[in-house]
């Protein structure tokens, strides 16, 4: 059973990104929010983190998002949180955890309670906000996230906080994350297996937002794009909070095997290749560069097998491609591309690939910037990549008590009034 995020975390903190490529685990310490400049703004008021200790391991048994061998994806969380134990000198017994698969469906609902006409106080925020129960009965979906994303008060939007203002009726708009109910009951029983328990489950999208974006960004509005191996997932930033979140089922893996169906060569020497001299832009030299490519099932090459290298561009570049104007048709049939302006933040395992960046800068037409952890204070050069932003997110989502929606509070007594009504429609009313 997942426990709520109902104060701020203080002491050690474990996060457990569990992708398709690899499992990562952080450990952290949380301390005071003045210790750290960046946490302590406008925007986040957390603890400052510093990790302590890391592990991590290449990610068996999940495929595309999705877990397809429970045995496997044990042995390999086992040994990335053993190895994080070791550096940190702790034992475990809980972890947040990111989610990538289960297609996790995002919208925005509006929900509101009467106040007949008295001051705003935390109790009425705390009866609007639990509003969220009432989505719990949704078929086979399970709720993620919460997050309200503005108030009114007798219709007049814009509110950040309402407590110690007047009204007849209070509203929220509440950005709800929901995800297929197998695919977080298989989660949470692979994590019983390795004795963890679930603190917090996380979309993966909105975590690495959380570890790469600055303030502005937040408030101006941003998509990120996080680019893992199985997956790609993006979510909408806007006005201080996330306000749209997605999953396509394309991401660094399906790179390496179409090179490995292309040139006929085996699935390491693909992943290899595309590491050494992957690029989705061609370059005037890449006729003249060759690239020695193994064919499978031949041990010793009889005959040397070399492609040119802008063979492997023709490979790469049609899936990123892809990946893009995927993102992109997401993004404009959900409504939130204006909202999100005309910035990105690519980041995830997969972004690193040369010539990313300027592609979805071309096919996106907006700007493009490469997005690492800046939230967390101790990470290695070798942790501190585009490819851990996840695991980093998921320690800053702990050190920050307002995030979701309060989950501690008892059921309201008082009905609604259009729970379901305006859904989405505060995006026509504002912009």
């Amino acid at each position: 059973m997942r426990k709520p995020l109902g104060k701020a975390r203080s002491g050690l903190v474990a996060a457990l990104d569990i992708g398709s490529s690899k499992v990562c685990c952080f450990v952290a310490k949380i301390g005071d929010p003045s210790s750290n400049p960046l946490l302590a703004g406008a925007g986040l008021p957390s603890g400052s983190i510093r990790v302590a200790g890391i592990g991590h391991q290449v990610s068996r048994g999940v495929k595309a998002g999705r877990i397809t061998d429970v045995d496997q994806l044990e042995a390999s969380i086992l040994n990335a949180v053993h190895a994080a134990e070791k550096m940190a000198g702790a034992e475990l017994r809980s972890v947040l955890v990111n989610i990538s698969g289960g297609w996790p469906a995002s919208q925005t609902v509006g929900v509101e309670v009467s106040v007949a006409g008295h001051e705003v106080g935390d109790s009425d925020l705390r009866r609007v906000l639990d509003q969220w129960r009432h989505l719990e009965d949704l078929e086979g979906q399970d709720l993620i996230h919460s997050i309200p994303v503005g108030f009114t008060i007798d219709g007049t939007n814009g509110i950040r906080d309402p407590r110690g203002m007047f009204g007849e009726t209070l509203g929220a708009h509440m950005h709800v994350v929901t995800a297929n109910s197998g695919a977080v009951r298989t989660l949470s029983t692979v994590l019983e297996r390795c004795h963890l328990d679930m603190d917090a489950l996380v979309v993966s999208p909105y975590a690495s937002g959380l570890s790469c974006l600055v303030d502005d960004e937040m408030d101006l509005g941003v998509t990120v794009i996080d680019m893992g191996g199985g997956t790609t997932s993006f979510a909408v930033f806007f006005d201080g909070n996330v306000v749209y979140t997605d999953c396509i089922p394309v991401g660094g893996h399906h790179v390496t095997n179409d090179i490995a169906r292309g040139f006929s060569t085996p699935i390491l020497a693909a992943e290899r290749i595309k590491t050494l001299y992957g690029s989705a832009l061609p370059s005037p030299l890449d006729d003249q560069e060759t690239i020695d490519v193994p064919p499978i099932g031949e041990e010793d090459h009889v005959q040397p097998n070399h492609v040119s290298k802008s063979l492997l561009v023709g490979i790469i570049r049609p899936r990123l491609e892809e990946t893009f104007e995927l993102v992109r048709s997401r993004l404009e049939a959900s409504g939130f591309d204006k909202i999100a302006g005309r910035r990105v933040v690519l980041t995830g395992g997969a972004s690193q690939l040369p010539g990313a960046r300027e592609l979805a800068q071309l096919i996106l037409d907006k700007q493009v910037r490469m997005g690492r952890p800046i939230r967390v204070q101790g990470l290695a050069e070798a942790a501190g990549g585009p490819a851990f932003s996840t695991c980093a997110g998921l320690l800053v989502y702990a050190a920050n008590p307002h995030l979701d929606a309060p989950r501690t509070a008892p059921a309201p007594q008082t009905e609604s009034a259009g729970l379901f009504g305006r859904m989405g429609s505060w995006l026509k009313e504002h912009f």
